[in-house]
């Protein structure tokens, strides 16, 4: 089971090299989790638009992943269930890359930190 700190500090190194809010991180680990209950898996028709929106950032951030199921109707249709699932591996990725990119990154330090001011000025 994954719990909201869990969920919360994988959220925050998933976004950007800037990360979210605590707060806001942990305000979409709890909706998110109020979905999932106990379960790896949900399906897809009980999201509003706007919760799936979430879930798709959650997606494209590798934290969430899609699968379909098919199935034959009585009649002979065919009809599709798509399911939303938690990726354990890589939320526990993104946990220990909390420490990793701050050791190696240097702390806050930016990557133009190193260059010399005259490379911002223009040829002239």
């Amino acid at each position: 089971m994954i719990t909201v700190e869990e969920l919360t500090t994988a959220i925050k190194n998933s976004i950007d090299n800037k990360g979210m809010l605590e707060e806001q991180a942990n305000d979409l680990a709890q909706r998110v989790l109020n979905f999932f209950g106990y379960s790896d898996r949900i399906i897809d028709n009980v999201l509003e638009p706007e919760d799936r929106d979430a879930f798709y950032m959650l997606e494209d951030a590798g934290i969430l992943t899609t699968e379909r199921e098919e199935t034959t109707l009585y009649d002979g249709r065919e009809w599709r269930i798509h399911y939303w699932i938690f990726r354990r591996e890589r939320i526990g990725e993104l946990m220990e890359g909390s420490e990793d990119s701050v050791s190696s990154q240097g702390g806050s330090q930016s990557l133009y930190d190193d260059l010399p001011d005259d490379i911002w000025r223009r040829g002239e």
